[in-house]
């Protein structure tokens, strides 16, 4: 059952509920939207109402990262099984491999697509790469470029909400029957930035980690540990104000 936090829903799926729901998305004949939710993509909705509307209007809306735990329990709502956004593209392109299905990596620095392909061709190699390249959402021919090279499946790397944004605006032309947002998850499955530990993972403290090896993330690292789980406390507190004025009136 779909649940929200902060106005941005969230499709609340078992893991094996979001697998059963790609491998169902690769079998339609039309594009479906898949977007990853961590709190700094809900943070973004709060000034960017366009990301809101795509947000909520995405086929799959997927919990990534451990801030959706704090806010389901303060907010006791159910948003379904956590899946970081890389191990979500691993299990994407193991899909693809099983099922003879093409990926088309777009986005990330020069390079970093092309990379990430390999390390999962490597992986899984009967993995089909129907393309990888950098691009800029606004360019001149992208969307042919994507769509002649016969992909199923549509990764974009472009950053929110730039990559949600040129999906939702080239949706009715892009021939992919899945488009999903990745961040930087090319950069991971690539190894340009190394991932935390298994154990600060598992720990919630994946942050810290991200902190010390990219202390130019701190803005962003500030946003998703501090200022989501305070505005979060600061909708309860305005929402039992609401109610508590509603009851004396």
């Amino acid at each position: 059952m779909a649940a929200e936090i902060l106005s941005v829903r969230l499709d609340g799926l078992s893991y094996d509920e979001v697998i059963s729901r790609l491998k169902t998305f690769l079998t339609s004949e039309k594009l479906h939207h898949v977007i990853p939710v961590n709190p700094e993509f809900i943070m973004a909705t709060r000034h960017d109402s366009e990301l809101l509307k795509i947000s909520n209007a995405a086929d799959l809306t997927i919990p990534d990262g451990v801030g959706l735990r704090f806010a389901a329990k303060v907010l006791r709502i159910e948003v379904g099984r956590r899946i970081p956004g890389v191990d979500l593209t691993w299990e994407v392109a193991k899909i693809a491999s099983d099922n003879s299905y093409s990926i088309f990596f777009l986005g990330a620095a020069e390079g970093i697509a092309a990379k990430a392909a390999e390390r999962l061709k490597k992986a899984y190699p009967a993995l089909r790469i129907a393309g990888t390249y950098s691009g800029t959402p606004n360019e001149n021919g992208l969307v042919d470029r994507i769509n002649n090279s016969e992909a199923d499946i549509l990764l974009v790397a472009f950053g929110v909400p730039k990559q949600e944004k040129f999906v939702y605006e080239n949706k009715n032309r892009l021939t992919p029957k899945i488009a999903m947002s990745v961040g930087g998850t090319f950069d991971f499955i690539a190894g340009v930035v190394p991932r935390a530990p298994a154990w600060m993972r598992s720990a919630g403290i994946e942050w810290l980690y991200r902190l010390i090896k990219q202390p130019q993330r701190i803005n962003r690292i500030f946003t998703a540990t501090v200022r989501f789980p305070v505005t979060i406390l600061i909708s309860i507190f305005l929402g039992r104000k609401q109610v508590e004025a509603t009851e004396r009136i």
